[in-house]
């Protein structure tokens, strides 16, 4: 029998709603029981965290599977607060990291079962200063690394918080910043060569982590962790995706509807997978009509995806911009991404002319041109095609256009 598959309802799926990552569980399972740490490069909506949480249900008898999210946070104390705190649900282990912050916890030592998670990470966190938050997750690490199952670490939105930690304050990447990255990432990199083979730690986030470091000129601080790429799905386990969403729903897919969706898209995000689906059902349930057609598509991508239903999901496109490049440099990006969505592809020549206009070739010179570029790329904005740049996804280079293309001069 066809398989049938529930609409995604959250940030993340897991069990019957888990769906296309087959083929990615098992290389990283081999990987992991190999002893390896790994770095999962995507970008975003790729389905990065549903891949862990499914790991964590699979791997869950034969390892202590944490999944760590520091998302929120904005300093190493953070961090190793956060830590304490996953090993909660794990009694054997949450009793000896309980000691390591005895005194932290004595206020509330006989009832803290009975505490909320949310005020045991208050007074974690109240445990902890830049003076002694290492040798507490060293510490913490020491506990881990003797687990009777090994311990899988998954650590989400990590990029997020460096890249928070280096542009603190009014005056972006300072040197102290830098260096306040570098501690923190190091101790990361010695307790994970240290405890290798008893712990591996799995690195993910919806930025990537390798350009933030690059930025900072500390790449090196991540050469243990093996990079496993996340790709788009195919068009064809797309085109399964949808089909198998609309048996659920019981919506009738005239032949050819679900291939013309996924081409619509160019690059299947499992997640724009997701909501092109939900604007057809919406659709459908709206004229009580669940028979949905190949010539339909054209119409509802352009009032729906890229309209008021997408504008907040790829408006996020343009607003993460902020987290990679300094404020003189995004009207530069910008014009990038705009003259690329107007024209099609990107040469390096009008890269060059875009630069006289919102930059200047002092203030941006060759190697900043080169970075903004890589990040680009890396980040899943652009790709290299021939002799020029196109977009990845061709939803974000519809959107893109449709909201920048009409105050834009086009070059020619």
């Amino acid at each position: 029998m066809d398989r049938k598959l529930r609409q995604a309802q959250g940030n993340w799926v897991d069990g019957d709603r888990f769906w296309g990552r087959e083929g990615d569980l098992e290389p990283l399972m081999r990987m992991i029981d190999d002893g390896a740490h790994l770095s999962i490069v995507a970008q975003r909506r790729m389905g990065k965290t549903s891949l862990m949480k499914e790991l964590s249900q699979r791997l869950g008898e034969r390892y202590v599977c944490l999944f760590l999210d520091l998302q929120k946070e904005s300093e190493p104390a953070d961090a190793v607060a956060a830590l304490a705190l996953v090993l909660k649900p794990h009694n054997p282990l949450w009793q000896k990291g309980r000691a390591v912050f005895a005194n932290a916890l004595k206020s509330v030592a006989s009832s803290i079962e009975e505490v909320s998670c949310a005020d045991i990470g208050i007074k974690l966190r109240a445990g902890l200063n830049s003076g002694n938050w290492m040798d507490k997750g060293d510490e913490l690490f020491r506990i881990l690394s003797k687990s009777e199952k090994p311990v899988l670490l998954m650590i989400d939105e990590l990029p997020l918080m460096v890249n928070r930690m280096l542009r603190d304050g009014n005056e972006g990447m300072t040197l102290d910043n830098i260096r306040q990255v570098e501690r923190f990432m190091s101790w990361l990199r010695k307790n994970s060569i240290e405890h290798q083979g008893k712990v591996r730690i799995m690195l993910s986030g919806s930025i990537g982590l390798e350009p933030v470091l690059h930025q900072a000129g500390l790449s090196a601080v991540i050469n243990n962790y093996q990079p496993y790429d996340l790709k788009p799905w195919d068009f064809e386990t797309a085109a399964g995706c949808l089909d198998a969403l609309a048996r659920y729903e019981e919506i009738v897919f005239e032949a050819q509807a679900a291939q013309a969706m996924v081409e619509k898209l160019g690059c299947c995000i499992p997640h724009h997978v997701q909501l092109f689906f939900a604007c057809v059902f919406k659709h459908c349930m709206h004229r009580g009509d669940m028979y949905f057609r190949a010539d339909e598509v054209d119409e509802l991508y352009e009032t729906e995806m890229l309209g008021l239903r997408g504008h907040a999901e790829m408006t996020h496109y343009e607003e993460r911009l902020s987290m990679y490049f300094p404020k003189e440099r995004l009207p530069l990006v910008k014009a990038i991404l705009t003259e690329t969505s107007v024209s099609g592809t990107v040469t390096i020549a009008v890269i060059r002319e875009l630069r006289e206009e919102y930059a200047s070739p002092e203030s941006c010179r060759d190697e900043a041109l080169n970075e903004i570029l890589r990040i680009l790329q890396h980040d899943g904005y652009i790709r290299k095609k021939n002799e020029g740049y196109v977009y990845e996804s061709a939803l974000l280079r519809d959107w893109w256009k449709k909201a920048h293309e009409e105050f834009y001069t086009r070059r020619r």
